[in-house]
């Protein structure tokens, strides 16, 4: 029998830690040829996008899909006989494993040393793009800017609760991304958040917002500043990734040489040569991260007999 999962399932079963090591696994098995990422989807009808995403990985013997709207979201787990396994319910999944992502991506490309972080977002993803990060780096200071003073200095305040008085909420963006070691752009803007003329020599940027071709974190500066520029999976990143859309038809970037996050976890090619490159993880949510962390999240429930046995 498949199991259903609520959002507090997930959420009292799924971790920082776990989420990032679960991200890290499948990153290698992707950089290796070992796991299958099928790109988003989307579809329109009355206003409103059904989007669907799915990923296997034949030596787990699963398939996953996730399907949402700006309503709800539940991932599907399949054993590789075709039989459901799980049902869960996935808006936590996927907001912990987006934060998981940008840091197995910074654990590659950020200098070991960064102990400040300036994120641009105050809104539902940034607090796993806070949590994760801090878990990897434990950073001295963190920085939070955001187009409402309000929203920035009560999401400092909650996430304090969580991390102790190291974060701050700041209007100061310039300066803020001038002495960041880590930068993190987590908004739904159409037009650019981040300026390349602020960025300084060794900085690392984790793009997480704009993850369609209508959408825009970074200036072309930013982008064309960056020595090394990674993604999450090439085909995706053509469809959707409006920051690197400038630079592609200028001729500074080409889509099929884009390096993935896998080559990198696999130790295919380096995520940074030098203290002073400034290097960029585009983010835009894949399924494999999905399938990663929900297998974290199913092996857990059967060990703990949590969730509701679906009848089928």
């Amino acid at each position: 029998m498949a199991l259903f999962l609520s959002e507090k399932d997930v959420t009292e079963l799924l971790d920082i830690p776990t989420a990032v090591e679960a991200v890290k696994e499948v990153m290698a098995l992707h950089g290796l040829g070992q796991a299958v990422n099928c790109p988003r989807q989307r579809i329109r009808r009355n206003g409103r996008l059904l989007h669907w995403m799915a990923a296997t990985v034949a030596q787990w013997g699963l398939t996953g899909f996730k399907v949402y709207t700006d309503r709800s979201a539940l991932f599907f787990l399949y054993d590789f006989d075709g039989a459901l396994v799980a049902v869960m319910e996935a808006a936590r999944l996927g907001q912990v494993r987006t934060g998981a992502a940008s840091a197995v991506a910074s654990q590659w490309m950020a200098r070991r040393d960064s102990q400040r972080l300036a994120v641009i977002g105050a809104g539902f993803q940034a607090e796993t793009q806070v949590l994760a990060l801090d878990f990897v780096f434990k950073f001295q200071e963190i920085w939070v800017t955001s187009r409402s003073e309000e929203r920035r200095s009560t999401f400092c305040q909650r996430m304090a609760t969580m991390i102790g008085d190291r974060i701050f909420p700041t209007g100061k963006i310039e300066e803020m991304v001038g002495k960041a070691a880590i930068v993190v752009t987590v908004t739904t803007s159409s037009q650019p958040v981040l300026l390349g003329k602020w960025l300084s020599a060794g900085t690392h940027i984790n793009a997480v917002g704009a993850n369609s071709l209508l959408r825009r974190e970074l200036d072309r500066e930013a982008v064309d500043r960056c020595q090394r520029v990674v993604v999450d999976d090439r085909v995706q990143t053509q469809q959707e990734c409006g920051d690197l859309l400038a630079s592609v038809e200028s001729g500074r970037l080409s889509w099929g040489n884009l390096i993935q996050l896998g080559q990198v976890v696999a130790g295919q090619v380096a995520g940074r040569e030098s203290p002073d490159e400034i290097t960029l993880f585009d983010s835009h949510g894949i399924a494999l991260w999905d399938l990663a962390v929900g297998k974290r999240v199913w092996e857990r429930a059967r060990e703990s007999q949590r969730g509701l046995r679906l009848p089928f």
